[in-house]
């Protein structure tokens, strides 16, 4: 492990039965670095994510995190070592007050008050609305107040890696640039990113480096500035193409 690299997944093999999901993946994060995953429906970029928060059981290869091995690792256990998850569909519980959903994202600091204090006033200042919103039911929030208290209350544990999946999903143009900011600001106070994103050029925007899943398998991969200059990945994700096989 190199001294900054944070997240390391070697030939990373997920299997739904029969089907195989993702095929030897390898890719890293490093420390205070976003790194996007772009792909098509399908590809295995959330079976990515749900992998290396503990959620799915890898058939094969490693998931390492800080140089220890992760694999066999209960899912809350990931979440006690640094990994937070901010699902795609947002996932809140919608019969709880946003309070509530928050304080459940604190859950394995629960004896932790003070710090459980501290880091729900930080998630106030990202997102003023939800402090607005403390005592109102999550499922009564708009879409883009319900994203907002996903990655809330991811934040509450206080992370050192923050798997976004699909963030900007079903959102107006203008909460879209809202929620790219404001990832870019939880980077900015030092914590690294791993974003999963339909809307390539945004998620490029803000990423150093990102790979391109297909069909469970990574076909491309570098920094932002390559991704964007290939004419591949321009005719694929960002001139509205469908998704053609990139070459070898």
């Amino acid at each position: 492990m190199s001294a900054q690299q944070l997240l390391a997944v070697e030939n990373l093999h997920i299997r739904y039965g029969a089907l195989e999901a993702l095929k030897g993946v390898s890719m890293s994060v490093d420390q205070g670095e976003i790194v996007t995953v772009l792909g098509a429906n399908g590809a295995g970029k959330s079976t990515l994510l749900r992998a290396v928060s503990g959620l799915l059981p890898a058939s094969d290869g490693d998931i390492r995190f800080q140089g220890q091995t992760l694999r066999r690792i209960a899912a809350y256990d990931v979440v006690q070592r640094g990994i937070s998850h901010a699902p795609e569909g947002r996932k809140v519980f919608s019969t709880l007050t946003v309070n509530e959903n928050l304080a459940l994202g604190a859950f394995t600091r629960r004896r932790m008050k003070a710090e459980i204090t501290g880091a729900r006033e930080r998630v106030f200042r990202l997102f003023p609305i939800l402090k607005e919103r403390r005592q109102q039911l999550a499922g009564t929030l708009s879409g883009g107040e319900q994203q907002m208290l996903a990655i809330g209350r991811a934040l509450m544990s206080a992370p050192t890696l923050l798997l976004l999946d699909e963030p900007s999903l079903g959102l107006a143009p203008i909460l879209v640039d809202l929620i790219f900011d404001i990832i870019q600001e939880i980077n900015r106070q030092g914590i690294s990113i791993l974003l999963v994103e339909q809307n390539a050029r945004q998620a490029l925007s803000i990423a150093g480096r990102g790979y391109v899943l297909e069909t469970g398998f990574v076909s491309a991969g570098g920094t932002s500035a390559e991704l964007l200059s290939d004419s591949r990945i321009q005719e694929a994700y960002l001139g509205g193409a469908a998704l053609g096989r990139f070459d070898a």
